[in-house]
């Protein structure tokens, strides 16, 4: 087992947000690599060391959309753990996502999200999305007002 993202000595920290336009519209994006590429799911990414998690959501928002958005407040935990064919734990991600306003930026691909688009409540049912993002993305519209 290594520090590395595959076979990691322990469990690694990651944020995310769920970013809302003023009309209800929330910013999604198709990861590029494994373990969900070509799935939507909020834009986010590595704590880094020194870095609150509200501040790893924002940068991670901006890095990998050009979208500034300002965090509101916490709304959900997700763990992703992925094991080999021999049953060894190849990945375990602990995720902190967050319920955040859109400030400026259209959102735009980049090296870690493939497409990415503002989905609007019944688009977000039509998507193939990552395991459980359908109930982070109720608690995030219930925290900010829109209707679930």
């Amino acid at each position: 087992m290594t520090d590395s993202r595959d076979y990691p000595a322990r469990p690694i920290l990651a944020a995310s947000a769920a970013v809302f336009r003023p009309d209800g519209r929330l910013l999604l994006g198709s990861r590029r690599n494994p373990p969900f590429d070509k799935v939507f799911s909020l834009p986010g990414g590595l704590v880094e060391p020194g870095e609150t998690l509200q501040e790893a959501a924002a940068r991670e928002i901006e890095e990998e959309t050009g979208v500034r958005a300002e965090i509101l407040g916490f709304n959900d935990w997700r763990e992703v753990i992925n094991r080999d064919d021999d049953g060894r734990i190849k990945r375990h991600y602990v995720i902190a996502s967050f319920a955040a306003r859109w400030i400026e930026g259209e959102g735009e691909p980049s090296e870690e999200l493939g497409r990415v688009i503002w989905a609007d409540a019944g688009h977000i049912n039509t998507l193939d999305l990552t395991p459980g993002l359908p109930d982070i993305i109720a608690r995030a519209r219930t925290m900010l007002g829109f209707n679930a």
